[in-house]
């Protein structure tokens, strides 16, 4: 059976379809980072309750190196922490994996939001945690990215100039070099390719990538857009794969142009 993670670069695709459906289910893994002993103590024992499989870290570096061995399905991460905040923790992992993580944000500020988007995180939980919220949106970007991952294993390879989408794979390169994207920067590409040709409205991106419930949260979107196309655009200000429709969404056009 193949198995396409790796310890340097972590991938959120398991596969083949046939056969990890045949399997006993795994429980998911749940990485836990906070420098609250208290918090972690009761989040993990509300996960563990709810059949997850949880390792817990105090400090970001802990954090890291449990990405790194262990290979969570998920990761919840607090941003206010001493030496190495959430944010710092979160753009390390996306030096080297896209597996979701969950920011754990104080009284729900926005520039604590849009901070955690730009660096790479993929969804947002506001303290102090309820824990029914908690469970309910951990299931949720499960849910997300794991349907991700059985729909796409028998899927075209879509070419649009340098850049290479393998769906089968999870692989992006441009001009062959591989890039390394977020779960959700994934989503959004995968599905501007799907459409390619056509205006996707930014209603449609947000429903799609993040769920109904976010279909009015332009700003994560334009957040995420933007880290994007920095990794996949030779000029992120003159784009050629990505394109904004004013007034309308994005699209990835059908005929590309380089000089």
């Amino acid at each position: 059976m193949r198995q396409d993670l790796e310890i340097s670069k972590i991938r959120i695709c398991i596969g083949p379809v046939e056969e990890t459906r045949g399997l006993v289910e795994m429980k998911k893994r749940i990485l836990v980072v906070d420098d609250d002993l208290l918090t972690l103590s009761m989040v993990e024992e509300h996960l563990k309750a709810s059949g997850f499989e949880v390792k817990t870290a105090l400090h970001g570096s802990r954090g890291i190196e449990l990405t790194h061995r262990w290979t969570p399905d998920l990761i919840l991460l607090d941003i206010m922490m001493p030496g190495m905040n959430g944010f710092t923790v979160a753009s390390r992992i996306r030096e080297f994996s896209s597996i979701p993580i969950v920011m754990l944000t104080a009284k729900g500020e926005e520039s604590d939001k849009l901070k955690g988007f730009e660096v790479g995180a993929d969804d947002y939980i506001v303290k102090p945690l309820s824990f029914p919220v908690l469970l309910a949106r951990v299931k949720a970007v499960l849910r997300r990215f794991e349907a991700e991952d059985f729909e796409d294993y028998y899927q075209p390879v879509y070419e649009h100039g340098d850049l290479l989408i393998d769906v089968e794979s999870c692989r992006v390169t441009v001009g062959g070099v591989e890039v390394i994207l977020s779960a959700t920067e994934y989503k959004i590409l995968k599905k501007l390719a799907e459409s390619m040709g056509r205006d996707v409205t930014t209603n449609e991106l947000l429903s799609s990538v993040w769920g109904p419930d976010y279909r009015y949260e332009k700003t994560i979107l334009w957040v995420a857009m933007s880290r994007l196309k920095q990794k996949i655009e030779k000029d992120p200000k003159n784009p050629v794969h990505i394109l904004t429709v004013i007034g309308i969404g994005y699209t990835m056009p059908k005929e590309t142009s380089y000089s």
